[in-house]
């Protein structure tokens, strides 16, 4: 699907199938420096559930035109008039990473549009490490490298090479979006103040060996929602969309039919 806002073209995944208005819609929100193809295995898992299911790329990303936003702040509203340009009253919203940064605050400024959350690998602080920041604003494949190394239980595992590296394929891509979005979850400092106001029903989806969500910071993020639900995966690192999408996308589908 494309559209545009800002005469900024917009790409979202869709599974193919558009938008029905008698169906409820997910939105999937990938991490830094990633795009709608993150979700790949979990977008045609949820649409079959007989939901509407849109993986959005965020402007500069993936099939989407303009420049990376540089807040997350400025994401939340972005999202907004996304929403509104497709006319969607009711969503649930899955995070991960960055994207769960993206969900909180989306959340405190517009709760009455989001049905549920769902927060994969994500905290609602998100310091990124010093060292990565000044590779990726360089260009350097060492920040992708470190990513792989901090973000997998074992990145070894991916035969045809790692779906981050393919991603993130070329110095632009690390200088002018993946660096740009760290910068985004390192200064953003709202999360504490929008945690308090959630009330919706919410999922936390962990992985036990992650290491850039570490997961003690995790639960207690998770603790202090009301009536919120967590689930650990085991032998699994940052990226759990790719290494262990059917555990999670099963959480999630349980979830939603609660």
């Amino acid at each position: 699907m494309i559209f545009e806002i800002d005469n900024k073209k917009v790409f979202t995944s869709d599974a193919g199938k558009g938008i029905n208005k008698n169906k409820a819609t997910i939105v999937l929100l990938h991490g830094s420096g990633l795009s709608h193809i993150v979700w790949s295995l979990t977008e045609q898992y949820l649409s079959n559930q007989d939901y509407n299911v849109l993986a959005i790329d965020l402007p500069g990303h993936g099939n989407s035109e303009g420049t990376c936003l540089k807040s997350i702040e400025e994401i939340s509203d972005w999202l907004e008039e996304v929403f509104n340009e497709l006319n969607i009253s009711k969503i649930t919203i899955i995070g991960h990473s960055q994207g769960c940064l993206e969900a909180l605050e989306y959340y405190s400024k517009y709760p009455k549009r989001v049905k549920n959350l769902v927060f994969v690998a994500g905290s609602y602080r998100m310091p990124v490490n010093q060292d990565l920041i000044d590779f990726a604003e360089a260009g350097d494949d060492q920040a992708v490298k470190l990513m792989m190394k901090w973000g997998y239980e074992n990145s070894k595992k991916f035969i045809g090479g790692n779906p981050v590296e393919k991603i993130i394929n070329s110095p632009r891509d690390i200088r002018e979006i993946l660096a740009v979005d760290l910068i985004a979850c390192n200064n953003y400092k709202n999360g504490s103040e929008a945690l308090k106001l959630i009330n919706c029903p919410t999922l936390f989806i962990f992985g036990e060996l992650d290491k850039m969500a570490n997961l003690e910071k995790g639960k207690k993020f998770a603790a202090l929602i009301s009536n919120s639900k967590m689930h650990i995966i085991k032998n699994c690192g940052h990226m759990i969309m790719f290494e262990k999408a059917f555990e999670m996308r099963e959480k999630i589908s349980e979830f939603l039919k609660k």
